[in-house]
């Protein structure tokens, strides 16, 4: 599998996305901090993108559950040498 791995789909991408409006209920504390961080136009694409990158954690917990089945699980020595790696933001 060559080229690099996208997460947030591209302007084009966007434009052409159909989206749904939903109601949510959240922790008061945290509709406040949304709201400071986003402004009120902000919120909806916030936590879109909150939830895209949730679901693909989910689906990565998958993946490697999948693996670890199918290979075991990973060894402690490898597990230390990746968690002393800088990943990107």
């Amino acid at each position: 599998m060559g080229g690099s791995i996208r997460v947030v789909p591209d302007w084009s991408e966007r434009l052409a996305m159909k989206y749904a409006k939903v109601s949510v209920t959240l922790e008061q504390e945290v509709l406040a901090e949304l709201r400071r961080a986003t402004g009120r136009r902000g919120l909806s694409a916030f936590v879109n993108e909150a939830v895209r990158q949730r679901l693909q954690a989910v689906r990565l917990k998958g993946l490697l559950d999948e693996l670890e089945q199918e290979h075991g699980p990973i060894p402690e020595d490898v597990r230390k040498e990746v968690a002393g790696i800088e990943w990107p933001d």
